[in-house]
C-alpha cells in the first residue's frame, strides 16, 4: 500500500489517498517485499521456514560476536539474491507469499530453508563450546552466558545472567579468569597493564602470555596469584601485586553481571558482582520471604516454639532452586526468624539472635551482681564515658553470654539443644557476668587515668603522639566495647592499655623515636582502612578481617611496649601479608 497525492498547477486535489502500490510498480514491491520481510525479518509469520532461518542466523551471528569479527556471516544481499532466486515472480506482497507458498511447500517444503554453510562466509572452525561456552558452571549453578561485539556499549564483550533469586547463592570468585576464548587476550593486557619498569621483563607479552596460558589452571586459585606464581618460575622475577592495574585491561576484557527477573528482564547490569550484590540486598531479601512458607519467618518470639530450625532452607522456583538460610535476629525484647542470603550472615546474626532468647528465658544477673561485685569494682564502672551504667552492665551481660554459650558448644538448632544451653546459662551466668564485670572495672579505671593525662599540657613535639593513643582509644572504649571485644580479649584490651602507659612514659625521653614507630602502624592501618572499604556497610566483618584490627594492636604493643610480650609473633610486614591474604 502507499499514499497517493494529486496536484493541478499546484493546487491539491487528493492528498495521501491510500491506493495498491503494486498495480503501479509490481517490480518494486516485490523487492521490498523480501527485503523488509524475508531478509531483514519485519515479518509476522507462523511459517515453519521463516522461525528455523531466524534462529540459524541468530546462531551464525553469535559467533560473530563470540569472535569479535565481522567477517562470518554473509550480507543481506546473499540473502536476498538467495530468496530472489526461489520466489516466483508474483509474490509481490505477504498476501501473494501466503497464497503461493500453501501449495508451493507441498511440492518442496526445503525449498526456502538456509543451511549454516550458505550463510557463513568466514572461517568459524575455532569458536568452539569449549572455548566459547553458552553457560558458566559454579558449583550447581548454571548460568547463562551471552556475548556482544559493540565498542563502546556498557555489555560490550561476555554477559553472565543471574536470575534475582539467584544472587545470594553466587560466589564472587573466578570470574577474573574470563572465558577461555579470551583469555590469552586478557594475560597480554595484564602483563601489558605493569609499569614500564616492570614490564620490561616480559617482552613480548603475547609470548610469555602463550607461556601462561599453557600453564595456568583456574581451579588452583586466583588470576593474579597463578600469573604471579608462573611468571616468577619462569623469570625468577616477584611482580608486587600493585603492579596490576585492572583499569587499564579493555572493558570487553571484564565479564558483565546482568541480575534478571522471573521474565528475564533486566533487574540491573554492571562489572562489580559484590556492587550488585550490595545494591540488590533489598530485593533478593524480598525474593527470598516471597518462597518462604508461612511457618518459616516468623516475628515476636520469646520462646524456642518452633521446633528444630533447618540451617539452610530451599525451595523451587521458576525451574531454579532458591537457597536461603534462616536464622534467629536480635529484635531487643524479643527475636524473629529471618531468612537470609549467607551462611556467614546467618551465623553472625544467629549468634546475636539466640543469645538474645537465651537471656529473655533466664533470671537477670543483675541482683547477684551488686551483691558479689567489689565496691571498687562498682565504682569503676562510674567511668563509662558511654551513657548509662545500665547500658554497660547489659553489655557485660551479652558478654557473658556469649562465653556461656561458646563453652556448652556454640549454637543450638532444636529445642531440645536450646533448652540444655539455657539451663547451663541459668547455672553459670552470674558468676560469668561478676568475672566480666570485674575486667570490664579494671579497663575502665586504667584508660580513665590515661585520659586524665592526656589532657594535660601538650608539647609540640608529642602533639601527633598524643592524638594517635586518643583515637586509638576512641577504638578501643567506646559504647558497646564489652560484646565487641569478646571475652577471651579483655585480658589483651588490658594489656594493649598497659603497653598505652609504656609508651607515654617513654614518649618525653625520645619522640622521634615514637614517630618512627608511629608512622609504620598508620601506614598499615592505612592499608587495613582500605580493606574494611571494599566491605559492602550492610554486610558483616568477616572474623579474618576483623581479627587483622587485634593483630594491629599486637603490632603497637611490640613496638611500644615489648616488654609486655605478644602471644604470637607480629610486624608490619606480617599485618600487611595478612591484609593482603583477605
Amino acid at each position: 500500500m502507499a499514499k497517493e497525492k494529486v496536484t493541478l498547477y499546484g493546487l491539491t486535489l487528493v492528498n495521501e489517498r491510500t491506493i495498491n502500490f503494486s498495480r503501479l510498480d509490481p517490480a518494486l514491491c516485490r523487492e521490498l517485499f523480501i527485503r523488509r520481510a524475508l531478509v531483514e525479518g519485519d515479518f509476522e509469520t507462523r511459517h515453519r521456514f521463516f522461525g528455523e532461518n531466524r534462529k540459524l542466523l541468530a546462531e551464525v551471528e553469535a559467533l560473530e560476536h563470540k569472535s569479535r569479527r565481522r567477517d562470518i556471516l554473509v550480507d543481506d544481499e546473499d540473502l536476498f539474491r538467495f530468496y530472489d532466486a526461489r520466489l516466483p515472480e508474483e509474490v509481490i506482497s505477504s498476501r501473494h507469499f501466503d497464497k503461493w507458498w500453501k501449495e508451493a511447500q507441498k511440492q518442496d517444503p526445503e525449498r526456502l530453508n538456509f543451511e549454516k554453510e550458505m550463510l557463513m562466509k568466514g572461517d568459524a572452525a575455532h569458536i568452539s563450546d569449549l572455548d566459547y561456552p553458552n553457560f558458566w558452571q559454579q558449583g550447581r549453578l548454571k548460568l547463562k552466558l551471552t556475548y556482544q561485539f559493540e565498542p563502546g556499549e556498557a555489555a560490550d564483550g561476555v554477559t553472565l545472567h543471574i536470575p534475582l533469586p539467584l544472587l545470594n547463592q553466587v560466589e564472587v570468585k573466578g570470574f577474573e579468569w574470563l572465558i577461555p576464548g579470551l583469555r590469552h587476550e586478557l594475560l597480554v593486557a595484564l602483563i601489558k597493564s605493569m609499569p614500564k619498569p616492570m614490564r620490561k621483563n616480559f617482552v613480548p607479552a603475547p609470548n610469555y602470555a602463550d607461556a601462561l596460558l599453557a600453564s595456568l589452571n583456574p581451579e588452583q586459585g586466583p588470576l593474579l596469584d597463578e600469573m604471579e606464581r608462573q611468571l616468577r618460575r619462569m623469570t625468577g622475577v616477584t611482580v608486587p601485586r600493585e603492579s596490576w592495574d585492572w583499569n587499564a585491561v579493555p572493558d570487553h576484557l571484564k565479564l558483565t553481571f546482568r541480575v534478571v527477573d522471573d521474565k528475564h528482564k533486566q533487574v540491573a547490569e554492571g562489572k562489580d558482582l559484590e556492587a550488585l550484590k550490595e545494591s540488590l540486598r533489598g530485593k533478593v531479601q524480598e525474593t527470598l520471604s516471597q518462597v518462604a512458607d508461612d511457618d518459616i519467618e516468623q516475628s515476636g518470639l520469646t520462646l524456642w516454639s518452633f521446633g528444630e530450625l533447618p540451617q539452610e532452607y530451599s525451595q523451587k522456583r521458576g525451574g531454579f532452586e532458591v537457597k536461603a538460610y534462616p536464622a534467629l535476629v536480635d529484635e531487643k525484647d524479643s527475636v524473629s526468624i529471618q531468612l537470609v542470603e549467607s551462611p556467614v550472615a546467618q551465623q553472625q546474626l544467629m549468634w546475636a539472635g539466640q543469645r538474645r532468647l537465651v537471656l529473655l528465658n533466664v533470671p537477670s544477673p543483675i541482683k547477684y551482681l551488686q551483691e558479689k561485685l567489689p565496691n571498687k569494682a562498682k565504682l569503676g564502672l562510674y567511668f563509662n564515658p558511654f551513657g548509662k551504667v545500665a547500658e554497660l552492665i547489659d553489655d557485660c551481660i551479652a558478654c557473658g553470654c556469649d562465653k556461656l554459650i561458646e563453652r556448652h558448644g556454640g549454637l543450638a538448632w532444636d529445642e531440645a539443644g536450646f533448652e540444655a544451653l539455657k539451663e547451663y546459662v541459668r547455672a553459670e551466668l552470674n558468676d560469668a557476668v561478676v568475672e566480666v564485670a570485674k575486667q570490664v572495672e579494671a579497663v575502665l579505671t586504667l584508660s580513665h587515668e590515661i585520659k586524665k593525662r592526656l589532657k594535660g599540657k601538650m608539647q609540640l613535639d608529642t602533639a601527633f603522639a598524643m592524638s594517635d593513643i586518643q583515637l586509638q582509644l576512641d577504638k578501643l572504649i567506646h559504647k558497646g566495647f564489652v560484646t565487641e571485644t569478646g571475652w577471651q580479649r579483655l585480658p589483651d584490651l588490658l594489656r594493649y592499655l598497659r603497653a598505652i602507659e609504656r609508651r607515654m612514659e617513654k614518649l618525653a625521653i625520645d619522640p622521634n623515636r615514637d614517630r618512627v614507630y608511629m608512622l609504620k602502624v598508620q601506614s598499615v592501618e592505612a592499608d587495613y582502612k582500605g580493606l574494611l572499604a571494599k566491605i559492602p556497610t550492610s554486610q558483616l566483618i568477616p572474623a579474618e578481617v576483623a581479627n587483622i584490627r587485634w593483630m594491629i594492636e599486637e603490632l603497637r604493643v611490640s613496638f611500644f611496649a615489648q616488654n609486655l610480650g605478644t602471644p604470637y609473633p607480629v610486624s608490619d610486614k606480617r599485618v600487611l601479608n595478612a591484609i593482603a591474604q583477605c
